[in-house]
């Protein structure tokens, strides 16, 4: 008696659902393969020199895709330069589950942000092969090329990598084109490979947060609510430039002195709103910038971060409506330039994070939902498929630093997380 392909399905699925009851991924090999793969680039103030573009990108690149074929991934390269580990899925038809992260890191910088996400992900496939489940999606392992250099990769994938973009200079000194061929990418044809909206059903991303909540309060795991936008303005003040040792204190019109009050309310405006909102000035500049000439113009760049455009928006109103009491106050101009720095918020979706909360629950693990402040490729994948990313702590919260630091046991804590998250979505779906 034949078995039809109906009992033959059913068969997988039950076999399927009995596996993935069981599954989690190898500590052990994880974290040997993080070390292993920090060992690449390490200079000698025990930070990684392992940035996009550099020849220490690509021997890590080279150590990265032979795990992924290890994994029982088909490996390829895109245009745009991002690694692609590919598993064919058992029903015809069905939308890509992307995850993955990066490998390459800022000068000097640690080894956990980017290859926690990118070793974890093949960790979850080849748990996944090893185990015999087969997945309902075709599965894709993306490693971006070039992130910590302006997520390049991922941008090259959604098509918002500009021909302007390309020929911007890169930390390994050649422009960005040139660093995509160099890594077997072709700048060429990026146009021609840019992923189109209902090809993925979902991107997820694992993370280190970069930040110290989830450290400070002793959780492991956070559920990441959405990408923060960023906008940056440059507020210049305008006085009168004169001689420091001739010109009496009552007959100043020093610019640097309302800018440097300014930098004081800022604070404590972006401080009397309710949120996990964040206002910074990074940058302050006198002009003409000598120890004995008054500033005539001093320049002070505002940036300001939240998952909310309106949120960011109303603060500046505030910060503004300030910045004009004191130019007038003192007699002064003052010029106020809203810099486009092309930073939207990416919203994660409800149900990846539903899903991701019980994977979390159901290993035992403590978790809170948190917006992510720093940018990810994720947040590009969200302009064609929905996204969703888990955090890890980060001891005392550092990170692009040499004493960047998760522990093993957090490391494992996230792949697990990952890999239940991805069965529950190539199981349900997001419909």
């Amino acid at each position: 008696m034949k078995i039809s392909s109906a009992c033959l399905l059913i068969g997988l699925l039950i076999s399927n659902l009995l596996w993935a009851q069981d599954l989690k991924v190898n500590s052990d090999l994880l974290n040997k393969n993080l070390q292993e793969l920090a060992k690449i680039g390490k200079n000698e103030n025990g930070g990684s020199d392992r940035i996009g573009f550099s020849d220490f990108d690509l021997e890590g690149r080279a150590f990265t895709m032979k795990l992924m074929k290890e994994a029982g991934m088909e490996v390829s390269i895109d245009a745009a330069g991002n690694i692609i580990g590919s598993v064919y899925g058992t029903v015809p038809g069905l939308s890509k589950i992307a995850f993955g992260s990066h490998i390459d890191e800022v000068p000097n910088g640690g080894d956990y942000d980017g290859p926690v996400g990118s070793l974890s992900a093949i960790e979850v496939v080849r748990t996944m092969q090893e185990a015999g489940y087969s997945s309902r999606h075709p599965l894709e392992v993306i490693i971006f090329a070039n992130e910590e250099g302006g997520v390049i990769g991922s941008r090259g994938k959604v098509g918002t990598l500009s021909q302007a973009a390309l020929q911007v200079v890169s930390s390994s000194g050649l422009t960005m084109a040139e660093g995509i061929k160099k890594i077997g990418g072709n700048p060429d044809k990026i146009e021609e490979q840019v992923s189109k909206e209902g090809e993925y059903a979902a991107y997820l991303e694992l993370h280190i947060e970069q930040g110290a909540n989830l450290f400070q309060e002793g959780l492991e795991i956070g559920v990441v609510e959405g990408i923060v936008a960023i906008e940056w303005w440059d507020f210049t003040f305008k006085g009168i430039t004169n001689h420091a040792g001739t010109t009496p204190m009552n007959m100043r019109k020093d610019a640097l002195l309302p800018a440097a009050q300014l930098v004081l309310d800022i604070n404590e405006i972006v401080n009397s709103f309710d949120g996990a909102h964040v206002g910074t000035v990074g940058k302050i500049q006198a002009f003409p910038g000598a120890g004995n000439v008054i500033p005539g113009e001093a320049k002070i760049t505002l940036e300001i971060r939240d998952l909310s455009s309106e949120k960011i928006w109303a603060i500046y109103a505030e910060i503004e409506k300030r910045a004009k009491e004191l130019a007038q106050q003192a007699g002064m101009g003052l010029d106020i330039d809203h810099i486009e720095v092309a930073s939207e918020s990416a919203l994660s979706d409800p149900k990846i994070q539903k899903m991701i909360e019980k994977s979390a629950s159901d290993l035992g693990l403590s978790y809170k939902y948190m917006p992510s402040g720093a940018g990810h490729d994720a947040q590009e994948m969200a302009r064609i498929t929905p996204i969703g990313m888990i955090f890890v702590p980060s001891k005392d919260g550092i990170s692009h630093s040499p004493d960047e630091y998760t522990s093993p046991e957090d490391v494992a804590n996230g792949a697990n997380v990952l890999l239940r998250t991805i069965l529950e979505i190539d199981k349900s779906g997001l419909e």
